[in-house]
């Protein structure tokens, strides 16, 4: 990505038209979480939970990102860094409750989880279409766009896990699903968390080097 390594002039959050998209997508995020974790506790679903859990966690790290606009670049490098850390709990949240529920296995219902899952995927197509024009800017800005972009893979996951269990009568392809969204979880919280870490050297160095 051009220059994720902190040493060029990145876009910062600093515009109009990209805070209020911002609003937009924690509107529509914080409006899925509820609506897909009460699918995902009917249907007995685990990939829609981790789906929901994965829609509060983006409204909560947007608002961060939009409270951090304009702030220093150390300032939002550790606002990514939360940001990033938070993404590799959550993950590693789901991995064991996947792990869990496979001990305790039941067969979710696919018809809950593929039109819930089809609704999400419109919510997250519209923040990734939003956001689009903005995801190669600083590590705040850059783990906005992560964050929406694993929600679109995720809901298509979903999808694909429901009629799975359709066809299967088992909740294994549930299962497996949740698994794979706690990698990509994980995945994109270390790219946040190694740009993060990078912004904040660099903007020690520039502190060390200005004239006092």
């Amino acid at each position: 990505m051009a220059g994720c390594c902190g040493h060029e002039a990145q876009f910062d959050g600093l515009s109009a038209a990209y805070k209020q998209r911002l609003w937009i997508v924690i509107a529509l995020n914080a409006a899925m979480f509820g609506v897909e974790m009460a699918a995902g506790q009917a249907a007995q679903s685990q990939a829609l939970k981790a789906d929901a859990l994965d829609f509060l966690g983006d409204a909560l790290t947007y608002g961060l990102s939009l409270a951090v606009i304009g702030a220093s670049l150390r300032v939002r490098a550790t606002a990514a860094l939360f940001k990033g850390l938070s993404l590799m709990a959550m993950g590693l949240w789901v991995l064991g409750s996947t792990v869990y529920r496979v001990i305790y296995l039941g067969v979710p219902q696919a018809e809950i989880m593929g039109s819930i899952g089809f609704l999400a995927l419109m919510a997250n197509v519209a923040s990734v279409l939003l956001l689009r024009a903005y995801k190669d800017g600083d590590a705040n800005v850059r783990s906005v766009w992560l964050c929406s972009r694993n929600d679109a893979i995720g809901n298509v996951a979903v999808m694909v896990a429901a009629l799975a269990v359709w066809g299967t009568e088992t909740g294994w392809p549930d299962l497996i699903v949740a698994g794979l969204m706690a990698g990509l979880f994980v995945n994109s919280s270390q790219q946040i968390i190694r740009q993060a870490l990078t912004e904040r050297r660099h903007a020690k160095r520039v502190l060390r080097t200005a004239p006092h």
